[in-house]
């Protein structure tokens, strides 16, 4: 058992120290915006209309989670859209781009697998930010840089501990939350989470994309080498991956205190993922 605490505990470390650069650099972005140029953002992100999703499923097909956790800390600031934090979560893949580069039998489906989940991603996002325009809401518009800085008391030190600050509170979070999954993932083990998966059902993207919502790593590596060994579909391995947005839900539940929202985007994730896998598979079968 202690053997089990100290992976988990070193897991957690490596994952989470991953992430801090991300987290910084963009709260450092948003004490610098806030405090300079607060007013001209405002008006570029308008102007991206409706291809930010596009941009955000771009950033999201980098590998890694940094730029889902980013992305949550710029949309709790309302400095993105709905769509586009959706278009990153969608198109984020974790660790499944390393991973399947490392087989040099799969190393080929990479690509498919990187397009796949762009277009996905993009498409979410943009029919996301359409519906909302469709609805009628009293969301503020532009950025709300309070959401983002209470408690902080930036208005007495330099914008670089300021970000230093926020990224050091989320990023021991992020930690805590990575060490409790770690030690469940290991106490599981790998054949339960397979049966859960339900091998070898149609059902089985319902299933993938539940289990993508694990903010943890070592959700899409299960998912990936289950679907290199042949125990998933590509569709099921596309549907856990879209909802494996690693610690970038961990960040958005921290950060963006609208937990109603929170479940929406949640739920908006599912549904895309979960249609994009059966269709994937529709086709392939």
């Amino acid at each position: 058992m202690a053997e089990l605490i100290i992976d988990a505990a070193v897991d957690a470390v490596v994952d989470t120290i991953k992430i801090f650069p991300f987290l910084y650099v963009v709260y450092l972005f948003i004490e610098y915006i806030e405090h300079a140029h607060s007013e001209k953002l405002s008006a570029a992100l308008k102007k991206l209309g409706p291809f930010g999703p596009i941009g955000g499923a771009l950033l999201g097909c980098i590998p890694q989670c940094g730029f889902s956790a980013a992305s949550s800390n710029l949309y709790a600031g309302r400095m993105i859209s709905f769509g586009t934090l959706l278009a990153v979560f969608a198109a984020t893949s974790d660790e499944a781009v390393p991973l399947m580069f490392s087989d040099p039998q799969n190393a080929s489906g990479v690509w498919k697998l990187i397009l796949v989940k762009l277009i996905i991603g993009a498409a979410a996002g943009m029919i996301a930010d359409m519906v909302i325009k469709l609805l009628p809401h009293k969301e503020k518009q532009g950025p709300q840089f309070e959401e983002l800085c209470r408690d902080c008391d930036c208005e007495h030190h330099h914008i670089a501990y300021s970000a230093l600050i926020h990224a050091v509170k989320i990023t021991i979070f992020i930690l805590a939350v990575e060490f409790v999954l770690g030690i469940a993932f290991a106490l599981a083990g790998a054949e339960t989470v397979a049966r859960t998966m339900l091998s070898g059902s149609p059902l089985q993207p319902f299933m993938t994309a539940l289990f993508g919502f694990i903010p943890n790593c070592a959700a899409s590596v299960i998912i990936t080498r289950l679907y290199l060994d042949g125990a998933l579909t590509f569709g099921s391995c596309i549907s856990g991956l879209c909802t494996g947005a690693g610690a970038g839900l961990i960040v958005l539940f921290k950060a963006n205190k609208n937990l109603k929202e929170n479940f929406v985007i949640m739920a908006s994730l599912y549904i895309a993922a979960v249609l994009s896998g059966l269709a994937i598979d529709l086709i392939a079968g």
